[in-house]
This record gives structure tokens, sequence and C-alpha cells, in this order.
């Protein structure tokens, strides 16, 4: 079995992600921005002139404050991607006489993905992205595996879906915790920031990203020095001082340790450490320095270009969530190109060949992993005004590419894809 164990240089490490994975010609900006077709792309029949491909984009859109929150989620948070993908896909698609369709479907509270899904299935529709908890992403996977369809994944980052509990028909856009907290070990490891204070939360979503720094920590050979869980409550909302903030100020007291690391996805707290150290301490995680795919901080690569039409169109920043459904919708444009088919066996054939790629902004064009249908990605690590470095560092190698320094490898996964 080969070793899917990441090799680091002992030294002449140097932040940075270009040398180590682009080719010359590889670096590529998505299609739209020139609008041809990749060369050299696999020709297979070509579509019906004027026939139309729809892609259904599932959400639910996150309720309005009810107070003040500078930054609270925007209504069309991942919607305007896939609005701004499929005029992507419409100007490469004039090459090859191929149109795309959004069919947008903002789930109300308490209303069942599935029978939305089957309705749009019944409709003809074969292409869902799904911006959804990995619960519902796995039960609209289930119920659309008999027509055929092809479900995307751009809202669940749980390993659990790459792994034990993957599915044939479905293919992952965002990075897994694992590749997330694999990308903030590298850059630990990086600096000789060895030694990791582990602060948890008690939602399950930050028990999970704490399990996933836990074997990040294993696998570049982090120390964790001291974990404690968080139990004062989601003082990054609080309003003004109170005795419990005093008592959060001592938690780190006496203790030995780099970098304190906060487990907090639903953002309740994680924002409250910093600054607020017993020692001067820098904050990673899911706040501070983070791990990300996008960031309004992103430049190069012609992500600036991206930024700006972005902003055009739906009048903010691009988020996360909005990347996500843009390289999703993006993903079924490419292959539909490439192939010159909307067939949905074709392309999820096609997807899975070395010969796909998708351009989106990063440097190098991005692959699905053959064995767990994730999408191959480098990972950028931030602060809030500044990019810090983009993972896999300089030094990481991998017999295959070095993308696959990030995540489970495929001697490593325990997916079985029915």
């Amino acid at each position: 079995m080969r070793s899917s164990v990441p090799l680091l240089f002992a030294a002449g490490l140097v932040t940075g992600l270009t040398a180590a994975l682009t080719v010359p010609g590889q670096a590529q900006e998505p299609k739209a921005a020139t609008g041809a077709p990749q060369p050299g792309s696999p020709v297979a029949e070509a579509p019906v002139p004027g026939s139309e491909t729809r892609i259904a984009v599932l959400y639910r859109p996150v309720p309005a404050p009810s107070s003040y929150d500078a930054e609270a989620d925007p209504e069309d948070l991942g919607v305007a991607g896939a609005r701004m993908a499929v005029k992507d896909n419409n100007t490469t698609g004039r090459f090859t006489k191929q149109t795309f369709a959004l069919d947008e479907v903002a789930l109300e509270e308490g209303q069942n993905p599935v029978e939305a899904a089957k309705a749009l299935a019944d409709k003809g529709v074969r292409f869902f992205v799904l911006a959804l908890p990995a619960a519902e992403v796995l039960t609209v996977s289930d119920a659309l595996k008999d027509t055929g369809a092809v479900v995307l994944n751009a809202g669940a980052p749980d390993d659990r879906l790459r792994g034990a509990d993957c599915r044939a028909n479905l293919f992952h856009v965002l990075p897994s915790r694992a590749m997330q907290t694999d990308a903030l070990a590298q850059y630990l490891t990086l600096m000789r920031w060895r030694k990791v204070f582990l602060i948890t939360g008690p939602t399950e979503r930050d028990k999970a990203y704490a399990d996933a720094m836990r074997n990040s920590a294993r696998k570049f050979g982090l120390k964790i020095t001291a974990e404690k869980p968080w139990t004062f409550g989601p003082l990054a909302k609080a309003r003004g001082d109170t005795p419990t903030r005093a008592e959060a100020m001592v938690f780190t007291r006496g203790l030995d340790y780099d970098m304190a690391v906060v487990a907090d996805e639903e953002g309740d707290w994680g924002d409250y450490v910093s600054f607020r150290t017993v020692d001067p301490r820098p904050v990673a995680g899911t706040q501070g320095l983070i791990a990300t795919t996008w960031h309004p901080t992103l430049e190069t690569w012609g992500a600036a270009q991206a930024q700006n039409r972005f902003r055009r169109l739906a009048g903010r920043l691009m988020r996360p969530l909005d990347y996500q459904v843009w390289a999703a919708v993006r993903t079924v444009g490419e292959a539909a190109t490439q192939t010159r088919s909307t067939d949905p066996a074709v392309l999820v054939a096609h997807l899975v060949k070395p010969e796909f790629s998708l351009p989106a902004y990063k440097g190098v064009s991005l692959t699905y992993r053959p064995w767990d249908h994730q999408l191959r990605q480098p990972i950028i690590v931030v602060q809030p005004k500044a990019m810090v470095s983009v993972a896999p560092e300089q030094g990481f190698i991998h017999q295959r590419t070095p993308l696959d320094t990030l995540g489970a490898d495929e001697p490593e996964t325990a997916c079985k894809l029915r």
C-alpha cells in the first residue's frame, strides 16, 4: 500500500502555493472570463441546438436577526453564487450551443427537501446543488438515486459524507472538515507553532471540528498540550460586561501552548477569545486565523475579477458559501462543455477522469477525487483583513498531487461508493 502521509522538507520552507502546484499553462481563469471552451476537451455527441439544462439549487434562507448584527447572513447567501455561475455557463455554452437555467428553491422552515427535489426530478431536472446540512444531503441523494440525478454538496463539510456515508451520485464541492484542519495544521507546522490549546464548543458541529483538528494534529506532528470545553455561553454576542466574562478571561491561565484553536462553528463565542487570553497567544480555527474556500482579500489568480463581477451582480461581497455554490453550478457547465453532453451518466463518468478540470480562481484547475468524489482544491488561510497563506504549503509533497495532502487520502478512506 502506498503511504498517504505527506512528507515535509526539513529546511528551506517558504510560504506559498504557486511553486508547489502550478504547472506551466495549468493556471487558468473560468471560461466565462474568456468565453472559450477548454482546449483539448473530449468531444462527445453534439447537443441538440437550443436544448436547455436546468440546475436546481436547494437552500434554507437564514432568518433576519432579531437585533442589529453587522455580519448577518444575506437573504441570497449561496444562491447569488449560483446566479453568477449560470451566467458563466451560458457564456461558455454559446460555443457548444448549450444553455443553462436555474431553479432556485428556498425551503421554508419544516419543508422536506426530498419532496422538493422529487418534484423537480419529475419535471426532468437532473442536476441538484444542495446548501443543506449533512443529514438532508444524504436523504436527498438517496431519494434521487434511481432517477440518475447528480447531487453536488455545497454546504456540508462533514467527513462522514466522504467516508462511511458516501454515495455514488454525490459530489462534494466544499472542503471536508479534515481538509480545513489539515490546511491549518500545515501552516502551524510550517511556522513551528507545534503546541496547541484546543477549545471546543457545546454543539455537535463544534465537536466534529475538534475531532478533525485532533486527527490533523496527529497527522502533522502537532501536540495538543491542553484541551478544554467552552462553558461560558455566547460571549461573542453578549452585550456589556458580566461576571462570566471575568471568569472567561482567566480560562487560559497556567497553560503552555503556541496557538489556541477554537471549535465554534455557530460563531457564538470564538471571536471573544482573541486578545483575552492570559498570555499573548494567537487564535485560530473557526475564528481568528481560519482555513476557508474564499475570502474578500483573495485577489490573485484572477480572483479580483470574480470579486468585482460578484459585487456588481449581488451588491455585496462574495462569501464562502456563494463561492461553493458557484463552483457546483460551474462543475455542471464545465463538464457539459468538455463532453458536449448534458447526459448525467456521461457527466458523472467524466467528473472523475483526469481530463476533467474546473478553473476556479485558485491558481490550478480543480479535479474530483475518484474514491470519494471530493473536489481537490487549494485552501486559503486568512485572518479577517488579510490573506496569510495557501495550503497545501510548499514542502508538503505527495506521489499524486500536493492537493491530496489535504483530507482523507485513497488508502485512508472509508468510502465505498454505492
